[in-house]
């Protein structure tokens, strides 16, 4: 049998939505007839991309708590309930045989009541720290496929199934892609590359210690690649106009990350779960600035988990406006170290994530 039914519920952010519209392209891949709903949360990024990779989505309108006032999560209450009400129509009409869920507001309701109404449930934990809503919906999960070890204290040790995170099909020969990348980004090869990546939106704190260590990169002959993000594109723009450096190449966002990945000595990023499972596999050096502003402080665990075992580098972004430039400079001009982080991220490489947890799909509805 082919024609299986699968509901992909979660979102919010690139690293949640990345995963699921992978999962459900290998489905697609496997099982040309399979039928795959997504549900997201109605006013989230999930809600556009996710009918941009081909797929139906339908929202609920749950939303976060809101831990600064607690008079507000009246409100909160109210779209929860909602959604679990919605939640369990589209499940009724719909009739999956499996609800898959990625972490983000929406994946709450979707599995809680999938999970009520007798259906599988498969959970795909990206963070080396589980969230409140995957903790919970853990003990209800028929699998827990997760990225890191050690996650027995979050879910029970006799579901979890170590697949790793999906990452982009296109970044996975960049090692041919050398010279096209310099040419796209008119860099020369005998140079070193730094590359700084600070998300979609952009990341102040990396922003702001790299326009005050430019003039030091500048000097030390480091040519730079910069991810400024939307937020901060057009004031980085008007400071740097009439500044004359031909190793400088730097927007709003990086369409051909694949490029960028193949000339960098050394990447400067936050520490979202996807972008780490990439340095992994592409076994690249990293500086990690982990975001302050996430639920439980996940990223700084996820960055631990690297940098305890000599495979990051952490700077906590309270200090990563003094510390992050002279840092990467002083890590550039030392080759063995680099090498030395690129061998010890390559242990935490999980390959051919999509198709594993996949398999675990498959498993989970056969039986």
């Amino acid at each position: 049998m082919s024609n299986y039914k699968v509901i992909i519920s979660g979102g919010g952010t690139g690293g949640h939505i990345f995963p699921a519209v992978s999962i459900a392209n290998e489905i697609r891949h496997r099982f040309p007839d399979a039928e795959i709903l997504f549900i997201g949360a109605e006013d989230r990024m999930e809600m556009e991309r996710v009918p941009a990779a081909g797929y139906k989505i339908i929202g609920l309108p749950v939303s976060g708590f809101n831990r600064a006032s607690k008079l507000k999560n009246f409100n909160v209450l109210v779209r929860l309930m909602k959604s679990l009400r919605m939640a369990k129509k589209v499940i009724r009409d719909f009739k999956p045989d499996i609800a898959i869920g990625v972490g983000g507001y929406a994946s709450g309701p979707t599995l809680w009541m999938a999970s009520s109404l007798q259906i599988p449930v498969l959970i795909q934990e990206q963070n080396s720290y589980a969230g409140v809503t995957n903790k919970l919906l853990g003990k209800r999960a028929s699998r827990v496929c997760v990225a890191y070890r050690g996650m027995g204290k979050f879910f029970p040790e006799d579901r979890i199934v170590m697949t790793g995170n999906p990452v982009r099909k296109d970044l996975e020969n960049i090692r041919e892609k050398d010279l096209e990348a310099l040419h796209y980004f008119g860099l020369e090869a005998d140079k070193p590359i730094l590359l700084i990546l600070g998300g979609s939106l952009g990341a102040r704190t990396i922003n702001q210690g790299v326009r005050k260590g430019l003039d030091l990169l500048i000097e030390a002959g480091i040519q730079v690649i910069w991810q400024t993000g939307r937020y901060y594109y057009d004031s980085i723009r008007e400071e740097l106009k009439d500044l004359d450096y031909k190793g400088l190449w730097f927007s709003d966002f990086i369409s051909r990350m694949d490029y960028a990945y193949a000339v960098a000595d050394l990447v400067v990023s936050r520490a979202g779960a996807g972008t780490i499972s990439e340095l992994c596999i592409l076994k690249k050096a990293v500086i990690l600035v982990p975001s302050p502003n996430v639920s439980e402080d996940h990223q700084t665990k996820n960055a631990r988990a690297l940098s305890d075992n000599n495979a990051a580098v952490l700077i906590p972004d309270h200090v990563a406006g003094e510390q992050l430039i002279p840092a990467a400079i002083e890590l550039l001009g030392d080759k063995e170290k680099l090498q030395h982080l690129s061998e010890h991220i390559a242990l935490f490489a999980q390959y051919n994530s999509s198709e594993r947890i996949v398999d675990e799909v498959i498993k989970v509805i056969e039986k």
